[in-house]
């Protein structure tokens, strides 16, 4: 699976859900972007980016220490333990950027720590997903189907530690806070301005995965309540009784920068796909306003999610 590991959320060939394998086009966006970076298994797959978080933390640490302070002492004024800011220190942890704007200033280092802000940041993501965690942050509308999992925008941290956790071969400790801190973060999107669309579809047979357990699926199905009252967010269910699914090729996620260029965006168990070409962009979208003309209406949605928090 995907989304589950890494942030653009379920499986489906990139080329299939635009609708032309032999077109597919993927996009370089530079900052490592490497649209053949695989996973798991690939060269440097739980390593990308990992030389830049510890640049980082040997810089702070170096402030840190020409400033007289210890690991506790300087833990405390930033409000974490001395573990913490050993695994800051050790590249094993991103700050966030509250976090790096408060040690800049404490250690007096004349903004050198906040120049790294930019590049924490895609080092967080798996370099597969450099490029699409950018694509989000500059998303005038973004549209997504999923089948196999809640998208990584609407999940909890609960639910990103558990489907996290499945991972086979497993993901080490360290690797899994990374995740589920980035994953965190883009939840920036849903409170910008101005604000994008957001348009969400997935299947009723993800709400009903107990991945986690029952505790961790109430708490995602009751923030999807929550979500879904937003303005400019609409939540949608494919019920399975239905009898047509433009969505049955998989999971897919169409995103409109503010520029007007549409962009494709796919996984699969060892790959990630961009779909950069026109044409292809504007046949996913339209597959996507057939997916939402077949699923449940908002209203309808969050009926259904209300009496699936009721059930036993």
């Amino acid at each position: 699976m995907a989304e589950n590991t890494y942030g653009a959320d379920g499986a489906t060939e990139a080329a299939e859900a635009a609708g032309a394998v032999a077109e597919t086009t993927a996009v370089s966006f530079g900052d490592g972007w490497d649209p053949g970076e695989r996973e798991p298994g690939g060269p440097g797959a739980d390593r990308s980016g990992r030389g830049v978080p510890v640049a980082f933390g040997q810089t702070m640490k170096t402030l840190r220490v020409r400033a007289g302070l210890g690991r506790e002492e300087f833990g405390r004024r930033i409000g974490y333990s001395s573990a913490t800011v050993a695994a800051f220190e050790q590249g094993r942890r991103v700050p966030s950027p509250r976090t790096i704007d408060q040690s800049d200033d404490l250690l007096d280092a004349g903004g050198l720590l906040k120049l790294w802000k930019g590049e924490l940041e895609r080092a967080q993501y798996p370099v597969f997903f450099q490029g699409m965690a950018r694509l989000e942050k500059e998303a005038a509308e973004l549209l997504a189907y999923d089948a196999l999992v809640v998208k990584g925008l609407l999940q909890t941290e609960e639910y990103m530690r558990a489907l996290l956790a499945m991972r086979r071969p497993p993901l080490d400790e360290e690797t899994i806070e990374q995740r589920v801190a980035a994953r965190l973060a883009r939840h920036d999107i849903f409170d910008r301005r101005p604000a994008p669309f957001l348009s969400f579809v997935m299947d009723e047979a993800v709400l009903r995965h107990r991945y986690g357990g029952r505790g961790v699926l109430r708490g995602q199905l009751e923030h999807l309540l929550l979500v879904g009252e937003k303005r400019n967010v609409e939540i949608q269910v494919m019920p399975t009784e239905i009898e047509d699914n433009a969505g049955v090729n998989g999971s897919f996620t169409v995103v409109t920068r503010k520029d007007g260029k549409k962009f494709v965006y796919a996984e699969t168990q060892a790959a990630s796909t961009l779909v950069t070409e026109p044409e292809q962009a504007v046949i996913a979208a339209a597959r996507y306003g057939i997916i939402r003309s077949q699923a449940l209406s908002p209203r309808e949605s969050t009926e259904l999610i209300e009496r699936l928090l009721g059930s036993p």
